[in-house]
């Protein structure tokens, strides 16, 4: 559920589409832009990213950290065609490519991988799984970010593209680093990895990485913790490769990630209504009802006292008390491969992860008080864990064979395979959302109906408790046969079953008088006691075939021309604890590509790649916006998931690089988006006023700029290697205005202009020491992520700012390279 809802294998860590890279990218450290140093591993054959067709970002470590990324959202500013939505905070954030976007409570658009596995699932009501958790950015060999349906030679199936993080794996040295970071905000941040070769056939990897920093956001209320936005995780990793015999190898990974932060918070911005007590809102706009209340005291308090003392742009207010977002997850992978012969190889990849997240938080913003005699605490909406449950709590199981090969005397590669997903509640997971309600503890139930009356109740308390199930079941082929030495043909079929089973009880807690809760389930009206007596089941079950098909033409080394088709699906889902349960079926996309990519040699170096796209998408799954009609009393605004959308996307997409002397490199990438939402037909849902969609038709969809541009310079010293190497670089990133709310005056998100700097001095005196100092958002830009599209329906309407400036210096220490 989202703010808008509760208010109106990877099998080839750099398969590429069209051509099967079955294995891994490897990147040297500090790549250049001459060689081409990003190598793509098919099989036991060493091919460049240059020659693989498809649209695809990729960043090693040592990119990685010269860009200070740490999480989803620093990627998603550095790579055009990805976005992020970070709507309910850093670690709940999903990605976005080329305007795939993933609505609250369905499946994922763009998967995120881990060693070949795909994120562990999450279905609660305010985002979580799914997706890549602060903590995972370390220790890295590298970040792949490919464009376009996956599914052929993929674990789960997606219809905007994958983001693959690839661990280091132990090596045969005695190696390793410890890394130590300060910065602002009262950064600290520590990092180890050892790798230690037991044996020659058994090879240990640890890591560690420790960061903690104070939330850019100040509150100001004096209500729940100090700052929001905040960092505080450690992550843990150790991994063990077994050379069982010369032709089987095991690979093992254990992970821990734990994060424990105040989570975000929205700042209020604007309210529907006109001049009250001498603050000007919005003159001559207009609210009725709850929202013409809440718009006048928003105004009258909130707005007024940010004015009154002259709060700064990073300036928030908070009503909930307990608030917080604390997850912690543990994944455990293992990997084996048997060299069966010299043209077969047979893999198999199995994990099994748990994920708990507790979240509590003011969702919208606001800050008032009810203005009776002594004022009592008052909101739209505010979001608790239901006291020792957990919001979100959830087990997936994976399973994965492949079999890779060649044929014809090496003119045909082959993979296929069999992918299994089972996930599964680890127990119910709850919130307890206070809507209009005057509450001093809502955990307890400590709540007074200020607006309403006991025949005509107005504020409540809702419970949620929900369970979901799920199992995917895939079958998967892919082949490319090598038609001459420069033309090659490329087919993949794909056929996948998935299923959902869910279970959800929603009750709202009137007060027919203060502090005495009387229980109701939303979906019979009939009053309920115990929650076991609003329990809904719903099921959904969809099966569908995709493909892909690609023709490839290389004429020289250094230059490719490529052509695909593919089929895209998603699954679709349910949600039981809607006023109304629901389910939606799967929607589907025919994407459409042309690309070429250049490599050029010689005094000046460079590459550059382009593709251009078509998506047509059908059955798309949107959010329609609920608000009640006042016909059920039970109801409350509320979201719903709906096959309703058929929409275009299409655009084009450029990376390049440029060596035009000795030490400098340049290199950049741009993506020109233009998406439309061609139709929206939603069904009504009784009690509910007409469904409002989250983009115009017409109109752009969400989140999808027309323009993103990145571009990156460097320039590293010509000094003796005694002296070491000393880079300077920048890197600027321009994101033009794109759609978060259409149905806001403040919908529309502005243009952002971010200027990032690195300074590294690797090798320092010929010693294993490096020191670097970096600097993101030099120019201070102030700038919002998303917008809450709450105006009408709320009254007032609130943004997510982008973080301030922030800067740091990191030192490490290396041994065995």
């Amino acid at each position: 559920m989202s703010r808008r809802l509760l208010t109106t294998s990877a099998f080839g860590a750099c398969l590429a589409g069209a051509t099967p890279a079955f294995a891994q990218v490897s990147a040297e450290r500090g790549a250049r832009i001459e060689d081409n140093a990003i190598i793509v591993t098919a099989r036991r054959t060493e091919e460049r990213l240059q020659d693989v067709p498809i649209s695809m970002t990729v960043y090693d470590q040592q990119q990685l950290e010269n860009r200070n990324v740490v999480n989803a959202n620093d990627l998603a500013t550095y790579t055009p065609s990805l976005t992020s939505n970070s709507r309910f905070g850093t670690d709940n954030a999903s990605f976005a490519i080329r305007g795939f976007v993933q609505e609250a409570q369905t499946s994922p658009s763009v998967a995120v991988y881990f060693a070949d596995v795909v994120a562990a699932r999450g279905q609660p009501a305010l985002g979580g799984g799914n997706n890549a958790l602060s903590g995972s950015f370390f220790d890295l060999q590298n970040v792949q970010v490919l464009k376009g349906p996956q599914g052929t030679l993929f674990g789960r199936n997606t219809t905007g593209g994958a983001v693959l993080l690839v661990p280091n794996k132990p090596t045969d040295i005695l190696e390793g680093y410890v890394e130590g970071s300060l910065g602002n905000f009262d950064m600290k941040r520590f990092q180890a990895v050892l790798n230690v070769p037991l044996a020659d056939t058994f090879k240990v990897r640890l890591g560690v990485d420790r960061m903690k920093r104070d939330g850019y956001l100040r509150n100001r209320s004096g209500i729940g913790p100090s700052t929001f936005n905040d960092t505080d995780y450690v992550s843990l990793r150790g991994s063990v490769v077994a050379d069982l015999t010369p032709d089987l190898e095991n690979y093992l990974i254990f992970d821990y990630i734990r994060s424990e932060t105040n989570g975000t918070i929205p700042k209020v911005v604007i309210a529907n209504t006109q001049t009250v007590g001498g603050i000007p809102c919005i003159p001559g706009a207009g609210a009725s009802g709850a929202a013409l209340l809440l718009s006048s005291l928003v105004c009258s308090q909130q707005l007024a006292r940010a004015a009154a003392n002259d709060y700064g742009y990073y300036d928030v207010e908070n009503n909930n008390p307990d608030a917080q977002l604390r997850q912690e997850q543990w994944q455990v992978i293992n990997t084996t491969t048997w060299n069966a012969s010299d043209s077969l190889t047979i893999k198999n990849i199995a994990s099994y992860t748990e994920m708990r997240q507790r979240q509590s938080g003011a969702i919208m913003g606001e800050n008032i008080q009810f203005p009776v005699a002594g004022g009592l605490p008052f909101g739209y909406v505010s979001v608790y864990h239901d006291n020792n449950r957990d919001t979100l709590s959830q087990y997936t199981f994976t399973e994965e064979l492949q079999l890779q090969g060649f044929g014809f005397g090496g003119k045909l590669q082959y993979q296929v395979g069999a992918y299994y997903e089972n996930s599964g509640p680890l127990g119910w997971q709850g919130t307890l959302t206070s809507i209009l309600a005057s509450c001093t503890d809502v955990q307890s139930l400590q709540c007074t109906d200020i607006l309403g009356s006991p025949t005509s109740p107005a504020g409540f308390v809702q419970n949620t408790l929900t369970k979901y199930k799920f199992e995917n079941i895939g079958f998967y082929g892919q082949a490319t046969y090598n038609i001459t030495d420069t033309l090659s043909m490329t087919g993949g079929l794909r056929y996948t079953i998935d299923k959902v089973k869910s279970q959800g009880s929603v009750r709202i807690a009137v007060f027919p008088a203060p502090n005495f809760p009387v229980f109701i389930c939303t979906s019979t009206g009939l009053p309920a006691p115990d929650p076991t007596q609003c329990i809904v089941q719903l099921n959904q079950k969809s099966e569908k075939p995709t493909w892909l098909v690609g023709l490839d033409f290389k004429p020289t080394p250094d230059m490719l021309f490529y052509a695909k088709y593919a089929r895209g699906y998603r699954q679709g889902n349910t949600n039981p604890s809607n006023t109304i349960p629901i389910t939606w079926g799967p929607e589907k996309v025919d994407t459409y590509e042309l690309g070429a990519k250049l490599s050029f040699a010689g005094a000046v170096s460079g590459f550059f790649n382009i593709a251009a796209f078509y998506n047509d998408f059908q059955d798309q799954q949107l959010q329609a916006n609920l608000i009640p009609d006042g016909t059920n009393p039970a109801a409350s605004p509320s979201a719903a998931i709906v096959n309703a959308g058929t929409s275009r996307i299409q655009g084009i997409e450029v990376e390049a690089g440029i060596k035009p002397f000795a030490g400098f490199d340049l290199t950049a990438g741009y993506t020109y988006l233009d998406t439309k939402l061609k139709s929206y037909s939603p069904p009504l849902f009784p009690g509910f006023l007409p469904p409002t969609p989250t983009s115009q038709i017409g109109g752009d969809l969400a989140l999808s700029p027309h323009h993103k541009l990145s571009a990156t310079a460097s320039y590293t010293l010509p000094l003796d290697d005694s002296i070491g190497r000393i880079t300077f670089s920048g890197t600027y990133t321009y994101t033009s205005t794109q759609i978060a709310a259409a149905d806001s005056p403040i919908g529309l998100l502005p243009s952002t202009n971010l200027v990032n700097l690195n300074a590294s001095w690797s090798d320092i005196g010929g010693m294993p020491v490096d020191l670097s100092v970096f600097a993101t958002n030099v120019t201070k830009e102030e700038y919002p992520v998303y917008v809450g599209g709450t105006f009408y329906s709320a009254g007032f309407d609130s943004l997510l700012l982008g973080p301030p400036r922030m800067y740091g210096i990191r030192l490490r220490y290396n041994f065995g390279r």
